[in-house]
């Protein structure tokens, strides 16, 4: 395999299908489930290990010897200009995704208790709500429309800006900047100029929010007195601007699948109830948008499938090759609305698990079940094969997803 600047050296042809991860982690999973890889730029060792099985993936994730931290792996997602420029640092404070305990384990207890089930169910009138009105906008639009930024998009921030009590204008400046992060494409000064532009738009609100001490989100958070400033700041980039690239994505790239898979979509059609049984989950497996997959950084030497990964290396952890284990996943390279994938690892595993799980799920439902009952006749409005796709940015998904109804 060759090597290139930027993401690990990982499998990436994905063949003729957009859905499918490619076809080599299916060899390296039954061969070489613990496989070498080098990185071209790294602040410590060059060689890692590329890791491809479900059970082991899933152990590495739940294992306090290998590290989240900023500084020890900024090389696996690295950005697109030379790292002779890019000096790698610890994580900010408060960069919770960054970071290991128990700096990780303050910052998620925090923040746990507005994302739980019972909140999220609260949210969900609102989060109706957000997805008709967003659907009437799409009819109104007309035939044949984009639904990543008629639906998709519009759904995933007008439910982040009424879930964490944010103006939408600051919501549509944070999505500006962020996609342009996520879409590893920027160069050093323009890296620069959407971090500096991101803060100044976060910054004052969080001032006025630790001022209040109010009964908002990031309001709760400042009034428990054990937060900086800088903190709430870099908590906010996380949280906010997460929201605004995975759900979208999600909601998009799974209308998608569904289209091109009509069985399916009927059987969802016929019986609605099954997005909240297990359709949901099996989508989020089957599509797999963290397509480059968690990374760590061993911290001592540890033994993992028999191969031992020393200290200071990094493993990268395919998430789409560990979601299509046969061993775990029975004919897993089929979508199938009836399954319940109670292990799939699309929303991570262990103390990193996805903060906004519940979130992600119920937008999915909501969004998707309302969508297709709105439009009985939804097709795309474009080749299948013309769908452009974002195999190039942090998450997979689509950049635009053209449909047309009766």
């Amino acid at each position: 395999m060759k090597t290139r600047p930027g993401p690990p050296v990982i499998p990436s042809d994905r063949g003729k299908c957009p859905f499918d991860p490619p076809a080599e982690y299916a060899r390296l999973r039954a061969e070489e489930p613990v496989s070498p890889i080098t990185f071209q730029v790294a602040p410590k060792d060059p060689s890692g290990w590329l890791v491809t099985r479900h059970d082991l993936v899933r152990s590495i994730l739940a294992d306090e010897r290998f590290s989240h931290r900023n500084e020890l792996l900024a090389h696996v997602v690295a950005p697109p200009f030379p790292m002779t420029e890019y000096n790698p640092q610890p994580s900010p404070p408060g960069s919770f995704a960054k970071t290991d305990a128990p700096e990780h384990t303050k910052y998620r207890r925090l923040m746990a208790g507005h994302f739980t089930l019972r909140n999220v169910q609260r949210h969900e009138p609102e989060l109706h709500r957000i997805v008709d009105e967003a659907l009437e906008e799409l009819a109104a639009e007309g035939s044949p429309a984009d639904l990543v930024t008629g639906f998709a998009d519009k759904v995933a921030l007008r439910s982040t800006c009424s879930l964490m009590d944010v103006p939408a204008e600051l919501m549509n400046g944070i999505q500006e900047h962020f996609s342009a992060l996520m879409a590893l494409t920027y160069t050093l000064e323009e890296f620069i100029h959407h971090v500096e532009a991101m803060d100044a738009l976060i910054r004052p609100m969080i001032r006025e929010r630790m001022a209040e001490c109010g009964e908002d989100f990031f309001g709760r958070l400042a009034a428990t007195g054990e937060l900086s400033e800088e903190e709430l700041v870099n908590m906010a980039v996380l949280t906010l601007a997460g929201a605004l690239d995975t759900t979208p994505n999600m909601l998009a790239l799974a209308t998608f699948a569904l289209l091109e898979h009509p069985d399916q979509l009927a059987l969802l059609r016929g019986r609605p109830e099954l997005y909240a049984q297990g359709a949901v989950d099996e989508l989020l497996r089957y599509l797999t948008i963290s397509h480059m997959g968690s990374s760590r950084c061993a911290l001592e030497d540890v033994e993992i499938g028999g191969t031992t990964i020393k200290a200071g290396q990094t493993v990268v952890l395919s998430l789409p090759a560990a979601n299509r284990d046969p061993e775990v996943f029975e004919d897993p390279d089929r979508l199938d609305v009836t399954r319940v994938p109670r292990k799939h690892l699309a929303l991570g595993f262990g103390a990193h698990q996805c903060l906004g799980q519940h979130v992600a799920r119920a937008s999915l439902r909501i969004g998707l079940s309302k969508l297709f009952e709105r439009f009985p006749t939804l097709r795309l409005a474009q080749p299948a094969e013309e769908v452009p796709l974002r195999d190039r940015a942090v998450h997979y998904g689509v950049d635009q997803l053209l449909v047309g109804w009766d």
